[in-house]
């Protein structure tokens, strides 16, 4: 009968099942948890006192059979086995409040669940280090003609950036808070129940919002009640003003229910913006007005209630002055649009998220033409430019996406792969750019010059699960008028493996979703005003 174990057993990585019931074994080693790829761990008929906390980072077990030991506690960080569907205890001379636990109806589950609900106790022992601030990343270097302006978060203050002659810069930050409905242990069996609580996460979340000190916010997965009750209170008292609209299913419900529905919001701080317009897109509404009878716009697109919020302000001249060091006489509005959207989550629904991707750019495009036109904005070019763009969302969809290469390279083909061959062709039309009579039939276009503020893998994954590790959150600005200065770089990947952080919620990150944040500058046309982009000066 084997006594212990060979330390080569540790290089078998690859192993989904280990089968060691019936020896002498009286402790099982820490080096165990190398075998990440367990499935199926049989311990039973053995001698062992106690169990390794390493054990707890086994994730993958779905088995794990601990029969007829001699166990009088067990470690908290089994609680971290999510996956674990067997747990075999009999046998063991157990605490008696584990024992009563074990044998209650889904006793597994709840015996587990208490164990990870209590680990935060037993981690003040081991402490989980907090993640270490995010680094700020320089983009880019403007002109250095101007006095320098320093960014600051979390107390700490990023390299000095210097502005252009003439622009204005202001902040963004993007973030999906992961509303109280959708965080729950059946999504996230990995977090403890106290870190999933609204009440605990709400203050993370604001503090992770406040600590950016963005001069914009647009948030995703916001609850009516919350946003009224909670978000507009809080910032508010820190110089911003908000507006905020729920998906469409809200207005078919009783009030009670209406208040537990998610929507997005967009915040300003009101001493750099005052509002113009504010705008609700709802993509269902327009899926039914614009299905010229094609079935899938109809079945798939129109069953869905997602929607974007729009607002147009005016950036304050007290802001362009301060920012761009000048007096700005002979200028008058210059004018900004941010957007903010919540695509279809569903992988398999990757032709909705790009239609719903190409009416919300046409919608936002219609917004900016009725302005442009009552505010006689002048374009040289005629081009969708007179005034910036914003674009914060969950788009749901990675940078490889069509409702990516949409948005970034200002178009796609009709028969794009992720249509998946169904028949949208006679109702997208309706959205391109240069609306039905476009010169091209098989492309749909959207008419801005759309950039990322994240380009090229600056964050790994703005998404973090233990099933989904991605990029699906995005800041987009058009040019040439805006330009992204820096971002606020990810999460430190050392952290979240030293720490085995298998997804997000954690007790140190109340969201599944990294925030984004990027600093913009915004270019003001010269004096005299010749390129109007905003409203000419009087002659």
């Amino acid at each position: 009968k084997v006594r212990s174990l060979s330390s080569a057993l540790w290089s078998l990585t690859h192993l989904t099942a280990l089968h060691l019931s019936d020896n002498s074994l009286s402790r099982i080693p820490p080096d165990i948890a190398k075998l990440h790829n367990l499935v199926y761990l049989d311990l039973s008929s053995n001698k062992i006192r106690s169990l390794p906390a390493e054990l707890g980072n086994m994730v993958s077990l779905r088995e794990l059979l601990l029969n007829n030991n001699q166990l009088r506690v067990l470690p908290f960080e089994l609680g971290k086995l999510f996956q674990l569907q067997t747990l075999g205890l009999k046998g063991n001379p157990l605490a008696q409040e584990l024992m009563s636990l074990y044998q209650e109806p889904d006793g597994t589950r709840r015996l587990l669940n208490y164990l990870l609900d209590n680990l935060a106790g037993a981690i003040k022992r081991i402490p989980t280090e907090q993640p270490p601030p995010r680094s700020w990343i320089v983009l880019q270097e403007p002109d250095r003609t101007r006095p320098a302006v320093h960014v600051k978060k979390d107390s700490v203050v990023y390299p000095a950036l210097s502005l252009p002659f003439h622009a204005a810069l202001f902040s963004v930050m993007c973030y999906n808070v992961l509303c109280d409905k959708y965080a729950t242990r059946q999504l996230y069996g990995y977090c403890p129940t106290w870190a999933l609580n609204w009440e605990y996460r709400k203050k993370a979340i604001m503090q992770e919002i406040l600590s950016c000190n963005a001069d914009i916010i647009s948030l995703q997965e916001v609850e009516t009640e919350q946003y009224y009750n909670f978000f507009l209170v809080e910032l508010k008292g820190q110089g911003y003003d908000g507006f905020f609209s729920p998906k469409s299913r809200a207005r078919t419900m009783s009030e009670s229910d209406r208040k537990h529905v998610d929507g997005c919001a967009i915040f300003y701080k009101t001493d750099k913006f005052s509002v113009v317009q504010k705008h609700t897109v709802e993509f269902n509404q327009l899926a039914m007005a614009n299905s010229e009878g094609s079935e899938a716009m109809l079945n798939r697109v129109m069953t869905k209630d997602n929607i974007g919020v729009a607002v147009l302000m005016e950036v304050r001249r007290e802001m362009m002055e301060i920012t761009s060091g000048k007096s700005l006489h002979g200028m008058e509005k210059q004018l900004l649009l941010v957007a903010n959207a919540h695509m279809h989550w569903d992988p398999e629904y990757s032709d909705v998220k790009l239609v719903q991707t190409m009416m919300f750019l046409s919608e936002v495009k219609n917004i900016v033409d009725k302005a442009s036109r009552s505010l006689k904005l002048s374009s040289v070019s005629g081009e969708t430019n007179a005034i910036p763009l914003v674009l914060c969302a969950d788009l749901n969809s990675l940078p490889d996406s069509g409702v990516v290469e949409f948005l970034s390279t200002g178009g796609v083909d009709c028969t794009h792969k992720d249509f998946k061959e169904l028949r949208y062709s006679d109702s997208l039309t309706n959205f391109n750019c240069n609306g039905k009579n476009g010169s091209s039939n098989s492309r749909i276009t959207h008419g801005f010059k759309l950039k990322s503020a994240y380009e090229n893998g600056l964050m790994p994954y703005t998404n973090y699960t233990f099933d989904f590790k991605g990029i699906i959150d995005y800041i987009f600005y058009s040019e040439p008028q805006l330009n992204v200065l820096g971002v606020l770089g990810p999460l430190d990947t050392d952290w979240l493996l030293e720490n085995n952080v298998v997804g997000c919620p954690h007790p140190y990150v109340p969201s599944d979703h990294f925030s984004l944040f990027a600093q913009l500058e915004l270019v003001l046309p010269h004096l005299p005003q010749i390129n109007g982009v905003h409203l000419p000066g009087r002659r």
